[in-house]
Formats: structure tokens, C-alpha cells, sequence
């Protein structure tokens, strides 16, 4: 095709290819840059969703559906394949819903992390706010929706069945949608942000992680109505009540500037530091008072192999104290190092005692 000028001449840069020949004026994208891209992307969102802190929730689940298992009120004969995918469906379920308040924590920590943690994708510029919203918005709806599907009662055989279930034996997605509500709590301006507040933070850490994740990770495959998972759960909220406190330290210049009045930017380092030991060794303490308590006269609270509780109490205990040493002799290191040794064996002892439990319950000796 030819495009002539008003006068009939043809200057070269008019000479218009035919259809046929014709260059597109957006050539399509070379396969080798859209892998590329397409990687990046990936791997961008995979730092958003911050994997590590994934395997606690996640583990917490399995743990929780184990140890009923274990218990004196499982509703399930054994362990088959239909339990398998049942935990497997929660567990995906916790971490999905783990990424989406790591993403919405981001969101509202912007300015923060741009002091603290600039490595970040959100906070580095790697990645927009539109997508961090959108990446959040459809974990939230995924890792709560999927859990709809877990029903731990045996007269639901069939998926079907769990599927059109009521309500009522649902009890798995109530404590995700709790969850997820925590985490707009923590975060969120609107809500609250309680991430501000020196107490309600560390309620808002605890009660989700600690209590809600033992109980939740119990309805997989056991009606929560019972005194044993509410206890264990308890254990863990005593915990991490505290123990989740060791990532302030070294966030305190962020924190400062972006409003946060955690425990050592109002107590100082060194008071901190005292009011977050107890929570180290304390709540191991519970389980063998859990093997003396026994609410009905003739079973106690906790249903596991007693011997198993006392020894793995006894190694938490131990562990416990050696993590205390850590973080007394010398609290100023708290927050002068990013990553202190004391929140790296804060998060092994929460795996520890995730494992413990579960083997306390499947193992008899």
C-alpha cells in the first residue's frame, strides 16, 4: 500500500508496507524475555509472601490435627488418605493465609519497612502497590474459601457430602476467617492497627498464632468442644505472648518514626527484655500440670502419652532457659543485632514443640 503527499510525490518514509509484509507495531514478545519476566515476577511475589514465616502456621496445623488424632476424641478410626488430604488442604490453607497478612502488613508497614527492611519488594519499589493489593486481596479469599471443604465428622463421608454440610460442622473456616480478621486488626489503620500498641500487639500476634492455630489445626480432624485443645492452645498463646516481642528490638528506629510504641521503644531494651523472659519457659510448665488436671474426676486435659509430655516438657524448659541467657546477659545486643540468635531460637522452639506435641499424642509407650 502507498500513502501519496497532497502534491502526488512520495517521500521514502511514506511507502506504507502492504498487509502481507507489514512489521507489527508491537512485535510479540521474545519467549526467552517473557520466561524471564514471568520469573522475576515470580520471585518477587514469592518475597512478598516472606516463604520462612510460612512453615510455622503450617506446621501448627499439622500438629493440631495429629494430636487430635492421638487424643481421646478423635472422630476419625486412622490415618488414611482422606485424612491426609484433609490436613494437607489446611495446612495449604494456613500458609496461603499467612502470605495474605505478611501482605497486608507490608502494605500499612510501608514507610516502616523503607527504614527497617528497604530489601523488601514493596518497600525496595520491585513491586507496585497495585499488586501487592491484588496479590493479598485473592490470598485472603483462598485461604479462608478453601477450608470451607473441611468437615471432621465421619457421617460426612464423601467431599460432596463436606461441601453441602451445615453450617454448624464447619468448624475449621470460623477460626480461619478469625484469623484472617487478626490480621486486618493488627494492620489496618481502620480496624485498629493494634500493631501501634505496646499490648495489643503482641494479643493480636498471640491469639491467632498461639491459641486459634492449635485449635484450628484440632477441627481438621476433632470437634473443638473439649477442654484439650483450648489448653494446648493456651500453651502457646502464654508463648508466643512474649516470645513473638524478639522482632521489635531491632525494628525500634522504624517503629519510633512510623508511630508503633512496641515494648523496648516504650519500656527501653533492657525492661523489655525482663517482661518478654517469663513467656521463654513458663508455659512448658503447663503441660505436666495438664496431666494432673482433671476436669471430669477421671480424665486429665491432656490425653497424651504422659511420659512423652514430661520429657518433652523438661527439653523445652532446658531450651527455654538457655534462650533466656541469651537475651539477659546482654539485652542492649537485642537491638543492635537484625536478626538476634534469641528470635532464631524462638521460632526453632515453636517447631520443636509442634513436633513434640503431635508425638507426644501418636506415640504410646
Amino acid at each position: 500500500m502507498i500513502a501519496f503527499t497532497e502534491g502526488g510525490h512520495l517521500p521514502a518514509f511514506f511507502i506504507v508496507p502492504s498487509r502481507r509484509n507489514r512489521i507489527p507495531l508491537f512485535p510479540e514478545r521474545d519467549p526467552y524475555t517473557a520466561n524471564r519476566l514471568s520469573e522475576v515476577h515470580l520471585k518477587t511475589l514469592l518475597a512478598f509472601a516472606r516463604p520462612f514465616t510460612l512453615i510455622a502456621p503450617m506446621l501448627g496445623v499439622i500438629s493440631g490435627a495429629l494430636t487430635a488424632l492421638g487424643s481421646q476424641h478423635s472422630l476419625r478410626p486412622g490415618f488414611g488418605l482422606t485424612e491426609f488430604f484433609l490436613i494437607a488442604i489446611a495446612a495449604l490453607a494456613a500458609g496461603i493465609l499467612n502470605a495474605a497478612g505478611n501482605g497486608i502488613n507490608q502494605i500499612y508497614d510501608l514507610e516502616i519497612d523503607r527504614i527497617n527492611k528497604p530489601e523488601r519488594p514493596l518497600a525496595g519499589r520491585k513491586m507496585s502497590m497495585r499488586r501487592a493489593a491484588v496479590f493479598t486481596l485473592i490470598t485472603y479469599f483462598i485461604g479462608v474459601g478453601m477450608t470451607w471443604i473441611i468437615v471432621p465428622f465421619p457421617q460426612f463421608d464423601s467431599w460432596t457430602d463436606r461441601l453441602t454440610a451445615p453450617l454448624l460442622y464447619h468448624e475449621c473456616i470460623v477460626f480461619y476467617l478469625l484469623a484472617a480478621l487478626f490480621t486486618l486488626v493488627y494492620s489496618v489503620p481502620a480496624l485498629g492497627r493494634t500493631k501501634r500498641m505496646t499490648f495489643g500487639a503482641h494479643l493480636t500476634i498471640a491469639i491467632p498464632r498461639g491459641l486459634m492455630l492449635k485449635v484450628a489445626g484440632w477441627s481438621v480432624l476433632a470437634s473443638v468442644w473439649h477442654w484439650e485443645p483450648w489448653y494446648i492452645g493456651l500453651i502457646f498463646f502464654l508463648f508466643l505472648i512474649g516470645a513473638a516481642g524478639t522482632k521489635d528490638f531491632s525494628d525500634m528506629e522504624g517503629d519510633r518514626q512510623g508511630g508503633c510504641n512496641t515494648l523496648p521503644v516504650r519500656f527501653g531494651v533492657r525492661k523489655a527484655a525482663w517482661m518478654i523472659a517469663p513467656s521463654f519457659v513458663l508455659p512448658w510448665l503447663l503441660i505436666p500440670l495438664g496431666l494432673v488436671i482433671k476436669p471430669d474426676g477421671k480424665t486429665p486435659i491432656l490425653t497424651g502419652d504422659p511420659l512423652l509430655l514430661v520429657l518433652f516438657c523438661l527439653s523445652l524448659v532446658i531450651w527455654g532457659s538457655y534462650t533466656l541467657y541469651l537475651i539477659l546477659r546482654n539485652p542492649e545486643d537485642l537491638s543492635r543485632v537484625e536478626n538476634h540468635p534469641s528470635w532464631k531460637h524462638m521460632y526453632l522452639m515453636m517447631f520443636w514443640a509442634q513436633t513434640g506435641f503431635a508425638a507426644a499424642y501418636l506415640i504410646r509407650l
